[in-house]
C-alpha cells in the first residue's frame, strides 16, 4: 500500500510538469496546433502512456472519491456536533424532566397520601353515615315504640308499671267443700258428711289481679313500692244469686330502699320470707306451683303478711336475709280446760274482722334465709323462730272450778327449718325439693295445720309439724308447659294427762287416742229443713294426722306478644287425701278428686 501511494505521487508530480510545459507551449501556437491536430492524426499511444493515462484517470477518480468523502466526513462531523449539542440539550432536558419528574413523583407520593387519608375519611364518613342512618332509625323505630307501646307510665321521677290479669276459672271436686277456687285441704269432708255424697262445680273471675310496680331511681338508691289486689275476699252482702259482689282483697302492698351494694329494706305486707323465691330473696320473684287452685298445693310453705325485711346480696351468687313478721296461732285441742287464753274475736271499731280470731302476740317471728344462685340452679336455706304466749290459771278447786289465784303469762318458743332446692336437670325439665321440719309451724303449710295445742294446766304446748313437696315441671315448647307436683303435710299427735280436778285422768291436746271416731263413716240426716243445712259426722273428731296431694296439668299460651299480652289455657287435676289419727272406732280417710280450668288474659 505504501508502494502504491509513492508511485501515484511521483506520477501525479511528472504530470503536472508536462502538463505545464504543454499548457506553455499551447499557448504561443494556439491556432496552428488546432489546425496541426485537426489535419494531423494523433500519433499511437504506447503501453507506458496508455497505462500512465489509466493512472491518471484512475487518481482522479479517486481524488473525486477523496473530496467527496472529505465532503461527507466534514458533514458528519458537523452532524455529530449538532448531536452533541442535541445530546447536551437532551441530557440538561433529561435533567431537568427527573428534576421535574422527582418533583412530580413527590407531589403524586405526597397526593397519593392525600388520596388514601381523604378515601379513609370519605370511608369513615361513610360508615359513620351508615351507623348514623341505623341509629336514627333504632332511635326513631324506640321513640315510636315507646310512644305507641310503652313499658311504664312515667309521673314526676316515678316510673309506673300496671300488672293485671283477667280469668275465668272453673273448679270441679267429686266431694263438695263449699269453696271456690281455693281449696281448704284439712277441711276435705270424711265419708260421714253428707256433702261427701255429692259434687260442686263452681265458675269464679275472682282470682283476677290488678296492681301496679312504682319505682323512683334517686342515685344512691332505688326506690320501690308495689300494690296487688284480687277478689277472693267476701263481705257481708257477698253471694252469687244475681250480682257477686266479692270484696278486693289485699294481697301484696309494700315500699322498699335498695341501695347499689345489694342491701336492701323492704316493709309492709308481702309473701313471708319462708316462700320459696326464683332469685335470690328478691320480693316479686316467688316460685309458687303452676296450679290453678288459689290454695297453692299441700306441702307448699308460704304466708303473705306485713313483715320487715333486709336484704344483703353478694357477688358470689349468695344472699343472706332476714326477717319479723307478723305472727298469729292456729290452735287446736280436745277435752282441754277453761283455765287459758291466748287471743280473742276482732272488736267492732279496731278494724278486725268480728268474725275471726286473733292471737295477742307477744313477738313477731323471726326468719332468716339464705339462699345461692348458680347455672346449676337455685339453692334456699332458712329456718323461723316463733313465739307463742297465753294466759292461764294452773290452780282448781276441789269442786273444778278455776280460780284466778296463780294466774301468770306463759311464753313457749318454737320453730324450725326449712330448705328449697329447684335446679334444671336439662333445658326442658326443672326438678324441685321443698321441705319445712319444726314445731309451731303448721301455719306455714298451705293446709293450714295446727301449730299448738295446750297442756292440762292451761300452757301451749307446739305441735311437731313436717311439711314436703316435690316439683317437676317440663318446658317441651315456649307454648306449654307441663307440671307434676306430689307433697304431704303432717301434725304429730301431742297430748298428756291432766291431773287437775275436774279433769283427771283425761288425756288433753291434739287428737287423743280416746277420742271417738266412731261417726266419722256414718252418713247423718240433714240438720234442718232450708235446704242448706246438710248432716255432718256424729262422734266423729277425725283430727289430721297427715294430708297427701297428688297433681299434674299443664299450661298452654295460646297467644303471647310483647305488645299485646299473653292469652294462656291451663288444667289441672289434682287428688286429695287427708288420714285421721287413730281414735275409738279407727282411723277415718277422706279424698276428692279435683279438676281445675283456667283461661287468663295476661296485660303486656
Amino acid at each position: 500500500m505504501k508502494y502504491l501511494r509513492a508511485a501515484i505521487a511521483t506520477m501525479l508530480v511528472v504530470s503536472t510538469v508536462s502538463m505545464q510545459a504543454q499548457t506553455s507551449r499551447a499557448a504561443t501556437s494556439a491556432k496552428t496546433t488546432a489546425k496541426k491536430v485537426v489535419k494531423k492524426k494523433a500519433p499511437a499511444e504506447t503501453q507506458t502512456q496508455r497505462e500512465l493515462r489509466e493512472l491518471r484517470e484512475q487518481m482522479l477518480s479517486q481524488q473525486n472519491q477523496i473530496n467527496e468523502l472529505k465532503t461527507q466526513l466534514a458533514d458528519k462531523d458537523a452532524r455529530l456536533v449538532t448531536v452533541q449539542q442535541s445530546a447536551q440539550g437532551a441530557e440538561a432536558s433529561a435533567a431537568t424532566a427527573n428534576a421535574k419528574a422527582e418533583s412530580v413523583s413527590s407531589s403524586v407520593t405526597a397526593n397519593a397520601e392525600a388520596v388514601t387519608t381523604l378515601n379513609s375519611t370519605v370511608t369513615d364518613l361513610k360508615n359513620s353515615n351508615v351507623g348514623l342512618a341505623q341509629t336514627i332509625s333504632d332511635t326513631k323505630k324506640d321513640i315510636t315504640s315507646a310512644i305507641e307501646s310503652p313499658l311504664a307510665i312515667h309521673y314526676k321521677g316515678v316510673t309506673i308499671t300496671p300488672v293485671a290479669f283477667f280469668a275465668l276459672e272453673t273448679v270441679y271436686r267429686s266431694r263438695a267443700m263449699n269453696s271456690d277456687v281455693n281449696t281448704p285441704f284439712n277441711t276435705t269432708p270424711y265419708p260421714g258428711a253428707a256433702e261427701a255424697h255429692t259434687s260442686e262445680l263452681n265458675f269464679s273471675g275472682r282470682q283476677s289481679r290488678v296492681g301496679g310496680l312504682f319505682e323512683g331511681n334517686t342515685g344512691p338508691f332505688k326506690l320501690s313500692g308495689y300494690v296487688e289486689a284480687d277478689f277472693l275476699s267476701a263481705g257481708i252482702t257477698s253471694n252469687e244469686n244475681q250480682s257477686n259482689s266479692y270484696t278486693l282483697r289485699q294481697r301484696q302492698i309494700w315500699g322498699q330502699a335498695a341501695t347499689k351494694s345489694g342491701f336492701a329494706v323492704t316493709g309492709g305486707q308481702m309473701w313471708s320470707l319462708v316462700t320459696e323465691t326464683k332469685k335470690s330473696t328478691d320480693n316479686r320473684t316467688e316460685n309458687l306451683p303452676m296450679t290453678v287452685d288459689a290454695q297453692y298445693h299441700v306441702g307448699f310453705s308460704w304466708a303473705r303478711q306485713a313483715a320487715l325485711r333486709f336484704q344483703q346480696r353478694f357477688g358470689n351468687g349468695f344472699t343472706v336475709a332476714g326477717s319479723l313478721e307478723e305472727a298469729q296461732n292456729i290452735f287446736s285441742a280436745t277435752n282441754q280446760n277453761s283455765n287459758f287464753f291466748f287471743g280473742s274475736a276482732g272488736v267492732g271499731g279496731g278494724l278486725l274482722n268480728a268474725t275471726a280470731n286473733y292471737s295477742n302476740n307477744v313477738a313477731p317471728d323471726v326468719i332468716v334465709k339464705g339462699t345461692y344462685d348458680s347455672k346449676y340452679g337455685h339453692y334456699e336455706l332458712g329456718g323461723v323462730a316463733r313465739f307463742f304466749r297465753d294466759r292461764y290459771y294452773p290452780n282448781v278447786t276441789s269442786a273444778g272450778t278455776v280460780i284466778t289465784t296463780g294466774a301468770a303469762n306463759d311464753t313457749k318458743t318454737a320453730g324450725g327449718f326449712f330448705a328449697n332446692a329447684r335446679f334444671p336437670v336439662t333445658k326442658f325439665v326443672d326438678f324441685g325439693v321443698h321441705t319445712m321440719v319444726g314445731t309451731g309451724v303448721g301455719r306455714y303449710g298451705t293446709s293450714t295445720l295446727p301449730d299448738t295445742t295446750v297442756h292440762p294446766d292451761g300452757t301451749l304446748a307446739p305441735i311437731k309439724n313436717y311439711q314436703g313437696l316435690y316439683s317437676m315441671e317440663f318446658h317441651p315448647t315456649p307454648k306449654v308447659d307441663l307440671f307434676g307436683y306430689a307433697g304431704a303435710e303432717y301434725a304429730q299427735r301431742t297430748v298428756y294427762l291432766s291431773t287437775l280436778a275436774g279433769s283427771a285422768g283425761k288425756l288433753i291436746g291434739y287428737a287423743p287416742p280416746t277420742s271417738s271416731n266412731a261417726g266419722c263413716n256414718t252418713e247423718t240426716i240433714p240438720t234442718g229443713n232450708s235446704g242448706y243445712l246438710p248432716g255432718v259426722p256424729a262422734n266423729c273428731l277425725g283430727a289430721t294426722r297427715v294430708v297427701i296431694q297428688g297433681t299434674a296439668g299443664f299450661t298452654y299460651r295460646v297467644y303471647s306478644n310483647p305488645r299485646f299480652g299473653r292469652l294462656q289455657y291451663q288444667v289441672q287435676y289434682s287428688y286429695l287425701t287427708r288420714s285421721a289419727w287413730t281414735g275409738v272406732g279407727g282411723a277415718p280417710k277422706a279424698t276428692n278428686n279435683m279438676v281445675f280450668t283456667g283461661m287468663r288474659y295476661y296485660i303486656p
